[in-house]
């Protein structure tokens, strides 16, 4: 059975929590402060902080980890992303006060004082500016980065963002980016410790039910009747996976019945293209999972 860790509070674990819960991996604990649960009985989970989830997994504590890509990079252990799970999406920028004149890196590379950088993210932030060949002198924070340029502790901040609101209402602005970031799924390089078959089998099965969860969310099941003189026409708005399928509708010979799974992003243009071109009885239903 592999041990994964799974971060223990935060939005980052209420997606995680969603994410294997929706996978047929429901979370079975004790109680809601419980360290350790099972995983839909396939899986032991252990709960702990997301910072300190890489260095569980790199030393062999876990099998396999959820936590940001950020915070895997700036652990420099050596990791694999076998998934990207596609929440907690942020960046991890440079950022400046807007009246410091400083609007690129070139600006920083100019001046003949070595720049002061404020971070929760002190490795991340060192590689940067050295591979950016900016002299820098990196004041770690625990937190709160934002506030250093105003106390005159730093000249510019890493720091992370989603929407960049926060850094704007501090009066900061966005110098580069360093890292784009969200959940990954992770093990140690060569997978999880002891490389037998069966582990190795395991971990490919939860990558390909997590992944299909992920895929289906975006996607919708689309099911209509549609004239079949038109039916050329169909088939270029209903491209689907494999174009869609056609079926024959019992006691018509005017009307065949489509099947397809189309982007949620476009299902709305998808039902006004379809009930141009004749379609009725259209029904869009989510999808739970799904495997190409």
């Amino acid at each position: 059975m592999l041990r994964i860790a799974l971060p223990n509070k935060g939005r980052l674990s209420e997606d995680t929590r969603e994410l294997f819960n929706d996978a047929g991996l429901e979370v079975r604990s004790s109680g809601e402060r419980a360290l350790t649960a099972s995983l839909g009985g396939e899986f032991e989970a252990i709960f702990v902080r997301a910072q300190d989830i890489p260095e569980f997994v790199a030393d062999g504590a876990a099998d396999v980890g959820v936590t940001g890509w950020d915070l895997v990079n700036e652990s420099g252990r050596p990791l694999t992303s076998h998934l990207d799970l596609g929440f907690g999406k942020c960046r991890l920028v440079v950022a400046a006060r807007e009246e410091s004149g400083i609007r690129e890196l070139a600006d920083m590379a100019k001046s003949p004082a070595r720049v002061r950088v404020a971070t929760v993210f002190p490795n991340i932030t060192r590689r940067f500016f050295e591979r950016a060949g900016v002299p820098a002198d990196v004041v770690p924070v625990s937190g709160a980065a934002e506030i250093a340029p105003h106390l005159g502790i730093a000249d510019v901040v890493v720091d992370l963002t989603s929407t960049g609101s926060t850094l704007r209402v501090n009066g900061l602005r966005e110098i580069d980016t360093v890292l784009r970031s969200s959940a990954h799924l992770i093990t140690a390089e060569g997978g999880p410790r002891g490389g037998d078959s069966e582990r190795k089998q395991a971990l490919d099965d939860l990558v390909v039910a997590l992944a299909s969860v992920i895929r289906a969310r975006s996607q919708r099941y689309l099911m209509a009747n549609v004239p079949r003189t038109a039916l050329a026409q169909v088939r270029d708005v209903l491209p689907g996976l494999n174009g869609p399928t056609v079926i024959e509708i019992a006691e018509s010979s005017q009307y065949v019945a489509v099947h397809a799974v189309v982007s949620a992003a476009t299902i709305y243009r998808t039902i006004s293209q379809l009930r141009a071109l004749g379609g009725e009885g259209i029904l869009v239903t989510r999808i739970e999972r799904l495997v190409p």
